[in-house]
């Protein structure tokens, strides 16, 4: 996209943006009507995933599940734009975080820590943890084609002090701040799908065999950083609530893919809980026949 493009989007996202959440809503609404109607947008993939995720369910079950992801991604839409303007306090209020002092003791202890999260509920709210946190928290990200829209997407990540790195410069930063003796927190997404030639590992996930990427246990092993999931749960709309539930203080002890096994499975049982807020429009499954190691 040209820079007169990005820009007239941009003027537009971020005048969205000093809207108050209830008309919001009433934009995610429309938006579910537009979507979910009339565009079908990737209508077939979600019902695929749903039916081979929960084969015990019902068809009736399986279209319930599926109209509540589709308002759920609407309102995950506007809650995104929101982040161009929303004020500390608010995302706070509205994204609270349960137990922080499990972080910080952590941190008071000088060890650092990873956090994995999945695409449910609304992850990139997670931007909000250095409001509450003492590390210096980092977020992985993959960077996109348009320079302009991923300078973008950088800048609002970074809003309340959180430090985005790419995939590829990973391990460099972790190590770097590791060198220099200063705890971080790093959030690792842990459902992103492995490219073709990045297969390493599949194990059961949903009712599938499912490629996963291993590196975040690889990190935390060569790193002996203290691995959390952060369970997040949607209170009501744009209102979450965080816990962080400790995996594992010592991965260094743990057998191969255990870690990774723990964090997939932990997901697992928070997805098929609450079905309706994980990201079901994602071709998660596109490369699983391709899976070779379990």
């Amino acid at each position: 996209m040209n820079k007169l493009g990005f820009y007239i989007i941009y003027i537009l996202l971020k005048a969205t943006s000093f809207l108050p959440f209830f008309i919001l809503h009433l934009i995610s609404d429309f938006l579910y009507f537009l979507i979910f109607h009339v565009l079908k947008y990737r209508r077939k993939v979600v019902t695929e995933n749903l039916i081979n995720s929960f084969p015990e369910k019902n068809i009736t079950e399986i279209k319930q599940i599926e109209k509540g992801f589709y308002r759920h991604l609407c309102d995950l839409i506007i809650e995104n734009i929101k982040l161009l303007n929303i004020s500390p306090k608010e995302i706070e209020k509205r994204c609270k975080i349960k137990n922080p002092e499990l972080l910080n003791k952590y941190y008071d202890e000088g060890k650092s820590i990873i956090a994995v999260v999945g695409h449910y509920c609304n992850w990139e709210w997670g931007i909000m943890l250095p409001i509450v946190c003492k590390h210096k928290v980092l977020a992985i990200y993959k960077p996109i084609s348009d320079k302009n829209f991923n300078e973008f997407y950088k800048n609002m990540r970074s809003r309340f002090g959180v430090e985005p790195i790419s995939m590829k410069e990973t391990f460099k930063r972790m190590f770097y701040y590791d060198r220099n003796n200063q705890p971080i927190l790093t959030v690792f997404i842990g459902d992103q799908t492995p490219h073709i030639g990045e297969i390493q590992y599949s194990m059961p996930f949903l009712n599938q065999n499912t490629p996963v990427f291993i590196g975040t246990e690889r990190i935390a092993e060569k790193l002996n950083h203290v691995v959390v999931f952060l369970k997040m749960q949607k209170v009501k709309r744009s209102y979450y609530e965080v816990d962080a539930v400790l995996l594992n203080e010592n991965p260094t002890q743990m057998k191969e893919y255990a870690l990774t096994n723990q964090h997939v499975n932990f997901l697992e049982d928070i997805i098929k809980e609450k079905p309706d807020y994980w990201l079901w429009s994602h071709r998660r499954w596109k490369y699983a026949k391709k899976a070779f190691k379990t």
